[in-house]
């Protein structure tokens, strides 16, 4: 197969185990889906779930998080992990929300970039999900598959986004990375994963997957 006919054939594939795809990170707006995305670097999806709701108990926008101390939030989500940093983040954030974008988070990838805590992944993730603009967030999952299938070299995430956009139809960017996350998850695990038994690897997967691994392991 040609990179072309993988990438259709990946598409059909996910299609076909995920018609629909709900965002895995539990939000209500722009605001607090990108204070989630944020809590979620080093953390699983299921964790921060658990701990947003707590927090957006107690400031659901910037003006009230900045009524918060650092110190405040830095307790509530302290089980997401690598809190002190990202409890500054935060409150720093949600005041230039307030200073320099009226209290609303801003629609472009470079004013995003821009805030405290926020990379190109992180808003991607928010221009996708919450504004709908074409974007690939590339995480870990993404990253692994596309280098086992063979659609990316694997040198970095920078050029397996790059690939991604490549291959993919940008009208399917937005839901597509969804459902590599899920399939990635579900039956492309980076451990304990037997390529034969791969919807997906077992067509396309590059051949060292095969190595050492016996068809029903």
């Amino acid at each position: 197969m040609t990179k072309k006919e993988k990438a259709a054939f990946v598409m059909s594939t996910l299609d076909a185990l995920y018609p629909e795809v709900p965002i895995p990170l539990q939000h209500q707006d722009a605001y607090t889906l990108l204070v989630a995305v944020l809590l979620s670097a080093q953390c699983t999806d299921v964790r921060v779930n658990q701990v947003t709701p707590l927090l957006f108990e107690r400031a659901r926008t910037p003006y009230e998080m900045v009524q918060l101390s650092v110190e405040e939030i830095e307790d509530i989500i302290r089980p997401c992990g690598l809190a002190p940093r990202k409890s500054k983040a935060i409150h720093q954030l949600s005041q230039i929300l307030i200073d320099q974008h009226k209290g609303q988070v801003p629609q472009s990838f470079e004013a995003l970039e821009a805030l405290p805590g926020v990379g190109h992944k992180t808003a991607s993730v928010v221009m996708s999900q919450a504004f709908g603009v074409p974007a690939f967030p590339v995480d870990t999952h993404i990253h692994r598959l596309m280098y086992r299938w063979t659609l990316s070299n694997g040198k970095n995430v920078v050029q397996t986004e790059k690939d991604a956009k490549r291959l993919f139809p940008q009208e399917r960017w937005n839901k597509l990375h969804l459902q590599i996350i899920y399939f990635g998850r579900e039956y492309c695990p980076a451990r304990g994963h037997n390529p034969y038994q791969c919807p997906i690897c077992r067509k396309i997967g590059r051949k060292e997957l095969f190595k050492n691994v016996a068809p029903h392991d």
